[in-house]
C-alpha cells in the first residue's frame, strides 16, 4: 500500500515480499506489541552511523479492523492513553492507514498496519526500519514534497518490463559472483540494460530515479538493519526476492525495492558510507556507474542485444509477450468501465489516499487505475475494491456507475462512497458528478 496526503506530499507504503507466516492483528496482545517496540529500538541502536541519525522514533501500529492504535510514545495533543508501557487510542476515520510516515497530532510517526508484522524477526525489523527511515527523510534532506514520484508507466510495457527483468537477472548474478571481475561484469550488464531501457523510453530516467531515491534508500536501510549477514543476503534473500518480484502483475511502483538494495549492498564492500553521499539531486544510475568504475559502450542497443541471452532473454520475452496480450484485454475493460460506459467523476480537493502499489495499471494518458484504494477528502470517504481511475494531474477520481444511492451513502460495483453533509451526487447526461449543495 501507499499513502498520499494532499496533492504533493508523498509517503510510501512498504512493499515487503515475505513468505513467513503473518501474525493476525487481533492476536497481538499489548505485551507483544511492547516487545516489538523494544525489539526495533534495540535493532536500530547499532546503526546510528548509517545516516548519522537515530532511526528509532515515534512509531504506531494500526489495527485495520477497528482503527485501534498502539504507539510507543504519547502524541503531542494527548489523544492517546497510556496502558502499561505503550499508548492506545483510535485513528480518526479521515486518516488512511498504511505502512508509511505520517504527520498526526503533533508527531511525525512511522505507521505500520497490522497484520503486516512478520513472524520472521529479520523481515519484521526490515519493515519497521524501512518505515522509520521514511519518518526521518525530511531531516536527511529528502522532504516528502521533494520525493513526489513521477510516472513510470514505461515499466508496464513489454520492452520496459523485459529490460528491467534483464537488469535484475544481471544483479542476481552479480550478487552470486565468486570473483570481483565476474561481479563487475554482471554489474556492467545490469547498468547497460538500464541505460538501454531509458534510451528506448526517452525522459524516463528521472522518473525511475525519483522512486529509487524514495523507496530504494528506505529499503536499503531496512535490509541493512534487519540483521541478515552477507552470506544470507547473497545466498537467498536478494535472489529470492527478485524471483518473487518478477511474478508480480506490475513493476511501476515497486521495482526500487529490488534495485537499490542490491547496488548498495555490492557498493558497500568498497564504499561503506556510500548512502550518505546521496542527495535529492543525485542521479543514482550515474552514481553507481562512476562508483563501480564502469565503462559502457556507446552503442547500447547492439551491446544489450548481444548479451541478453546470458540472462534468459528468450523466456522473458515469451512471458512478457503473453502478458501484453492479457493486459490489452484488461485495458479494454478499464476503458469501457471508466470512459465509454456511464461513470462517476469526483473532483479531488484535499485528499488522503492509500493503495497497493503492486497491482496498479496505467491507462494510456487517461490516468492510473488503482484496483484497491481508499480516499478520504473534504467530501467524505471512498473505498474501492474493484478499481478507481485517478487522472494524471491528481485532480479527479472516476468510478463505475452507481447502483444504489441511499442518503449520503452511495454504492457501485465494488465501491462505497460515504459523503459528508453539503455534498450531493448529481446525474449530468449519462454520467454522475459530485457537487456541493
Amino acid at each position: 500500500m501507499k499513502l498520499i496526503k494532499g496533492l504533493a506530499a508523498v509517503a510510501i507504503f512498504c512493499l515487503q515480499i515475505a513468505t513467513a507466516n503473518i501474525s493476525m492483528a487481533q492476536t497481538l496482545p499489548a505485551d507483544t506489541i511492547a516487545a516489538y517496540f523494544d525489539e526495533i529500538r534495540e535493532a536500530t541502536r547499532p546503526w546510528h552511523a548509517l545516516w548519522d541519525k537515530d532511526l528509532y522514533g515515534d512509531l504506531l501500529f494500526v489495527n485495520p479492523e477497528n482503527r485501534e492504535i498502539f504507539a510507543n510514545t504519547p502524541d503531542k495533543n494527548g489523544a492517546l492513553t497510556k496502558v502499561g508501557t505503550i499508548y492506545k487510542g483510535i485513528l480518526p476515520n479521515k486518516i488512511n492507514f498504511a505502512n508509511t510516515a505520517i504527520e498526526w497530532n503533533g508527531n511525525r510517526w512511522a505507521m505500520i498496519v497490522l497484520p503486516a508484522i512478520s513472524a520472521d524477526k529479520t523481515q519484521r525489523i526490515n519493515l519497521l526500519a524501512h518505515e522509520l527511515f521514511h519518518r526521518i527523510q525530511p531531516e536527511l534532506g529528502f522532504s516528502d514534497a521533494s520525493m513526489a514520484e513521477a510516472n513510470n508507466s514505461h515499466l508496464d510495457t513489454k520492452d520496459g518490463r523485459v529490460y528491467l527483468r534483464l537488469e535484475l537477472e544481471a544483479l542476481k548474478n552479480a550478487v552470486l559472483a565468486q570473483t570481483g571481475e565476474s561481479r563487475i561484469e554482471h554489474l556492467t550488464h545490469a547498468l547497460l540494460f538500464r541505460k538501454y531501457r531509458n534510451q528506448l523510453f526517452p525522459g524516463t530516467a528521472p522518473a525511475e530515479n525519483s522512486l529509487e531515491l524514495n523507496e530504494g534508500l528506505a529499503e536499503y536501510t531496512g535490509q541493512t538493519v534487519s540483521g541478515l549477514n552477507r552470506r544470507e543476503k547473497a545466498g537467498k534473500h536478494f535472489t529470492g526476492n527478485i524471483s518473487l518480484f518478477v511474478q508480480m502483475p506490475t513493476f511501476v511502483r515497486s521495482f526500487a525495492y529490488q534495485t537499490i538494495p542490491v547496488y548498495g549492498y555490492l557498493l558497500a564492500d568498497t564504499k561503506k558510507d556510500w548512502n550518505k553521499e546521496i542527495t535529492v539531486h543525485t542521479n543514482l544510475a550515474e552514481y553507481f556507474i562512476q562508483s563501480f568504475h564502469i565503462k559502457l559502450p556507446e552503442d547500447l542497443k547492439t551491446a544489450a542485444r548481444a548479451i541478453e541471452s546470458k540472462y534468459g532473454a528468450d523466456e522473458i520475452w515469451a512471458e512478457e509477450t503473453a502478458r501484453e496480450e492479457r493486459n490489452s484485454r484488461l485495458l479494454a475493460e478499464y476503458r469501457a468501465k471508466f470512459v465509454t460506459h456511464p461513470h462517476v467523476d469526483i473532483l479531488l480537493e484535499q485528499m488522503n489516499f492509500s493503495f497497493d502499489p503492486r497491482n496498479v495499471t496505467i491507462l494510456d494518458s487517461i490516468g492510473t487505475v488503482y484496483p484497491v484504494t481508499r480516499i478520504a477528502d473534504k467530501w467524505g470517504v471512498l473505498t474501492a475494491e474493484k478499481g478507481a481511475l485517478i487522472s494524471p494531474d491528481w485532480k479527479k477520481v472516476t468510478l463505475s456507475a452507481p447502483t444504489e444511492i441511499t442518503g449520503q451513502r452511495i454504492t457501485g460495483d465494488g465501491w462505497t462512497l460515504e459523503l459528508e453533509q453539503g455534498y450531493v451526487l448529481l446525474k449530468e447526461h449519462q454520467n454522475h458528478v459530485l457537487k456541493r449543495r
